[in-house]
């Protein structure tokens, strides 16, 4: 069974989603550990619940960015880890550290990638007067918010939205896609080449499976 670390910020919210899909076997792998960077991130006590080694890397602690990832990385492989997965983790990652793991990190972001790379994606889309969002879940590189997309969903947006509104429409779609990715890339199923991302052998389009591109072909 492969093993799945999954790195944390906050509330934890698609790490629920997570570990609801690994203890049903949706996901067919084992939580390993749950790592965050910020000692009170109510993530950790969703894996303390769930009886999942929880393990917290504080930046105050390294003398840069890079010793701090080379940390992570070292307790990553000491797990085995098989794959890493994003899950609100407020850090920007080291190119040292995508590199060492290229092809086996995952993120998730509240955008329609590329549109709205980075922080605040809810408000610049309001303000922007788009009539829709959605989340991607893509493969990690350098960029930020830039690897390989794998799979997007989309959600409307209404003229009388707030912030709030189009949040909660959007995590719905989280809660639900990237359990999905995970249990494909868990499966054997989806691969990262040369920047490519392959599912079942197929080669999907820039915009991630099932994307209006593919469809259109």
């Amino acid at each position: 069974m492969k093993k799945i670390a999954v790195l944390i910020s906050g509330q934890g919210n698609n790490l629920q989603a997570i570990i609801d899909a690994c203890y049903s076997d949706y996901i067919p792998a084992q939580i390993a550990c749950v790592v965050s960077n910020k000692s009170d991130a109510y993530g950790l006590t969703r894996a303390k619940k769930s009886l999942i080694p929880q393990s917290v890397f504080l930046r105050k602690n390294f003398a840069n960015n890079l010793a701090m990832d080379e940390a992570i990385g070292n307790y990553l492989e000491k797990q085995s880890v098989d794959l890493i997965v994003l899950a609100g983790y407020m850090k920007i990652l080291t190119p040292e550290f995508t590199q060492r793991f290229a092809g086996r990190i995952l993120n998730i972001h509240p955008s329609l990638l590329p549109k709205y790379a980075g922080l605040n994606s809810y408000q610049r889309a309001i303000e922007a007067g788009d009539t829709e969002h959605g989340t991607t879940v893509h493969f990690v590189n350098e960029e930020v918010d830039g690897g390989t997309i794998v799979l997007q969903a989309k959600v409307p947006i209404f003229p009388e939205d707030n912030v709030e509104d189009v949040e909660a429409r959007t995590r719905e779609q989280e809660y639900q896609i990237y359990p999905l990715v995970i249990k494909w890339f868990t499966e054997g199923r989806l691969v990262l080449k040369d920047n490519v991302a392959y599912l079942d052998g197929k080669a999907l389009p820039e915009h991630g499976y099932a994307s209006e591109d593919d469809e259109e072909k």
